[in-house]
């Protein structure tokens, strides 16, 4: 059975998706180091979803 063949979520390079990668789904260790950092310094985030003030008062009761 072939590997499945994706883009490294950094760089864009097209790897395929093996057991014997240890950086997956990254291409390499810089890629997954420069990913980390981008978290680590809080370049990358989650949206916090912010609630109406009618749900809000609704939460409150």
């Amino acid at each position: 059975m072939k590997p499945p063949i994706v883009n490294c979520p950094q760089c864009g390079k097209i790897i395929a998706w093996e057991l014997t990668n240890p950086y997956r789904p990254f291409c390499s260790e810089r890629c997954k180091l420069i990913d980390l950092g981008q978290w680590a310094s809080e370049a990358y985030r989650i949206p916090e979803v912010e609630k109406k003030e009618d749900e809000t008062r609704e939460d409150e009761k």
